[in-house]
């Protein structure tokens, strides 16, 4: 079935449906030359807003009135019974070849995508730093099906209400439904033109302070969608005299301009904001040049009517909804990024199921009159199927937790690892004196044996990716917070200040516990993402400068003048995504020796300030994340065992030498988490790690004692 304006049918559209998907999915399936295909999702939302705003403006100009129930019903039988399989399907294939941990995420995923709330979860997730190093959700494509499902929950009472007011003031509503022009035309396009202006600088600015969140925000997204209605809604008197030369230019402009998106846009373009411009108005450009079919169609319209677009186009929406979790689910189960070959396979399954599910779960649902088994569907009735996806999905997303839950559960009587049970003799002689870095090479030696995972891990593996140093009111990951919060020994008269980004974060287990012990109060200035270092770091997720980080810098030095304090500790990483010097950004090669300024900067402007100036190193980082690892139901410790990420390393030695070189004390805390060279992933019976490169908040506290000695407090 094909859907139109109601003006009759664009076959076109169809074809441009197909070029929005298929740039998504190269895009995704890593293509080089297409980095920024993801403006397709884009294209999709502009010829959404066209195609059900057309549908509902030619009822009400009918009808003088919409019928919701029928609006939703047809959303329903569109939507979701495709949308449902997948889930479904993705869930379970998760839970039986992904790691424990990934099944888990994936669960709660479903449920939030069951009911189009899934850029909601992923716009929260964006803003949190600490989910950087994790792999994308097998259903984070389904934020673009919650954006428009929200939408159209709004859309259409807008358009009521503007039809009610309309009809109030002519006080009749057929004369709302037999005017010409329409009556309601007007003061819908105002009240359009509001909603659209107001979402785009909304998005604008979003994009440029949380651009994690606002990618999947709804009120980013609203003027796309909303250009689109523009079109529909305003479209027949915007092209009524146009020629065909005109429409032709105008379709021609609109390719290239997609074309342009897809080729120069990439992972670092500050998106959606300013920059959607191009892909959205280029797509209501070709929407427009397309109107009209009365007339001789335009060159670009009969290429994207040819069969094989329009096939594609057909099956666009089954496609867009298999093509994600075919990509993903077999690299977690694998471990790794597909070669080209596993994701040419993983593209044309997705082909092959599309063209499946197009043919019996979409049309069967859409043209439910065509078979007997659905023809009860038809009408309202089909509001039905809303339930009956939620259940369905809830009850498999219930199933896989309780799974997760029974084999997360199953390590049966593997003890923890000490120096006491571990081990020959000779073995045992050779650990370090000291308890902690004894533990750390007794659990390295137990790996390199096979030993199998212990029972009792802490914190609990399900729930290791939440568990996050607290810093109260002072999360400074937000730009507009700049207060001091407290800690400590509310009542010393001597005060410690931790400088960093989240690798200083993760510390505040242990400085609460050394500070309440010895006596100090204590000043957490932290801010993720933003280095120690006096240096311009890029801001992660769109590579672009990042002001604030500078800025904070400067924040952070004033608010440690003011303090006073006798101690001030540097805890602190590189930057991840690069790193702007004169507004430039610097080559990688060359980021080695920026870095090295910058910790000469950081030292030589903090000595003055304080007693004293302690750096704490990093902590080594791991090549694979912890969590995945160990829920993957590995044989042995063995499996899990890594050396450190040798970049890192490198960035770390800088900031000692650095630090020597100032005369400053630097504390190493890599032997608390490494023996010889090799890190193992639980350490008695406790994970150390929540992710490749942060502490746990139940190690950070086990550290307390010989951090705090090692700062020569204790």
């Amino acid at each position: 079935m094909r859907e139109g304006t109601g003006n009759g049918l664009r076959t076109d559209i169809q074809g441009l449906r197909a070029i929005a998907v298929l740039t998504v999915l190269l895009s995704h399936a890593g293509v080089p030359f297409l980095p920024g295909g993801y403006v397709g999702v884009d294209v999709f939302f502009v010829i959404s807003g066209y195609l059900i705003t057309g549908l509902l403006v030619a009822e009400a100009g009918r009808a003088g009135a919409i019928s919701l129930g029928s609006f939703y019903a047809r959303r329903a039988r569109r939507i979701i019974p495709a949308a449902t399989v997948v889930i479904v399907v993705t869930v379970a294939a998760t839970v039986i070849w992904a790691s424990l941990i990934d099944a888990v995420d994936v669960v709660y995923d479903g449920v939030w995508a069951a009911l189009f709330a899934a850029n909601i979860r992923f716009g929260l997730e964006g803003v949190d730093y600490f989910a950087q190093d994790e792999t994308a959700s097998p259903l984070q494509h389904y934020w673009s099906l919650a954006v428009e499902e929200q939408f159209y929950l709004v859309w259409p009472l807008v358009i009521m209400a503007v039809l009610a007011m309309v009809a109030r003031r002519r006080g009749s509503d057929d004369v709302v439904a037999g005017s010409h022009p329409p009556a309601y035309r007007e003061p819908l396009l105002v009240v359009l033109a509001v909603i659209c202006t107001a979402s785009l600088a909304w998005s604008a600015y979003q994009t440029g302070v949380e651009p994690g969140s606002a990618y999947f925000s709804t009120l980013t997204r609203a003027w796309e969608l909303g250009i689109g209605a523009f079109c529909a809604i305003a479209g027949a008197s915007i092209v009524r005299d146009w020629t065909q030369r005109a429409r032709e230019l105008g379709a021609g402009i609109g390719v290239v301009g997609i074309a342009i998106s897809c080729v120069v846009y990439d992972e670092t373009t500050a998106f959606p904001g300013a920059a959607a411009l191009l892909p959205v108005l280029a797509t209501g450009l070709l929407l427009l040049a397309g109107q009209n079919p009365g007339k001789t169609p335009t060159f670009t319209a009969l290429l994207l009517s040819v069969r094989p677009m329009r096939v594609i186009g057909d099956w666009s929406y089954s496609l867009y909804l298999w093509h994600w979790p075919l990509l993903v689910v077999p690299a977690l189960y694998l471990a790794r990024d597909l070669t080209p070959w596993e994701t040419a396979l993983a593209v044309a399954a997705a082909f092959v199921l599309a063209g499946a599910s197009y043919r019996w779960v979409e049309t069967p649902f859409r043209e439910p009159g065509r078979f007997a088994g659905l023809r009860w569907m038809k009408g309202g009735r089909a509001l039905l199927i809303y339930p009956a996806s939620a259940t369905l999905v809830l009850a498999t997303c219930g199933a896989g937790w309780a799974w997760t839950e029974r084999i997360g559960g199953e390590h049966g009587d593997e003890p923890a690892i000490t120096t006491a049970n571990f081990g020959t003799s000779e073995t045992k002689a050779a650990l370090p004196e000291d308890d902690t870095k004894a533990l750390v090479a007794a659990s390295v030696l137990a790996a390199r044996n096979h030993v199998k995972v212990p029972s009792d891990l802490t914190p609990d593996l399900l729930d290791l990716r939440d568990d996050v140093a607290d810093v109260g009111d002072c999360d400074y990951s937000y730009e507009d917070v700049r207060d001091l919060c407290l800690r400590g020994d509310e009542d010393a008269d001597r005060t410690m200040v931790v400088v960093g980004d989240s690798h200083g974060r993760h510390w505040i287990p242990a400085f609460d516990e050394i500070a309440e012990q010895t006596g100090y109060a204590v000043y957490y200035l932290v801010k993720p993402q933003c280095t120690a270092a006096l240096v311009e770091p890029a801001r992660v997720g769109t590579n672009e400068e990042w002001p604030d980080c500078p800025e904070f810098h400067e924040w952070m030095l004033e608010q440690v003048d003011d303090l006073d304090p006798e101690l001030v500790v540097v805890s602190t990483a590189s930057p991840t995504d690069g790193i702007y010097a004169a507004g430039e950004r610097v080559d990688y090669e060359d980021e080695p020796e920026v870095m090295r300024a910058g910790f000469t900067d950081l030292y030589d402007a903090l000595e003055p300030l304080a007693d004293e100036v302690v750096v704490v190193g990093d902590v080594p980082k791991l090549p694979e994340d912890p969590a995945t690892c160990l829920s993957s139901r590995p044989a042995h410790l063995g499996e899990c065992m890594s050396q450190p990420d040798e970049r890192a390393a490198l960035m770390t030695e800088i900031s000692r030498e650095t630090a020597v070189a100032a005369g400053l004390r630097y504390v190493d805390p890599k032997p608390w988490l490494c023996h010889r060279e090799y890190c193992p992933m639980v350490i008695g019976s406790t994970l150390p790690y929540r992710d490749p490169g942060h502490l746990t908040t139940t190690y950070a506290s086990e550290l307390a004692e010989p951090l705090g000695r090692a700062l020569h407090l204790w």
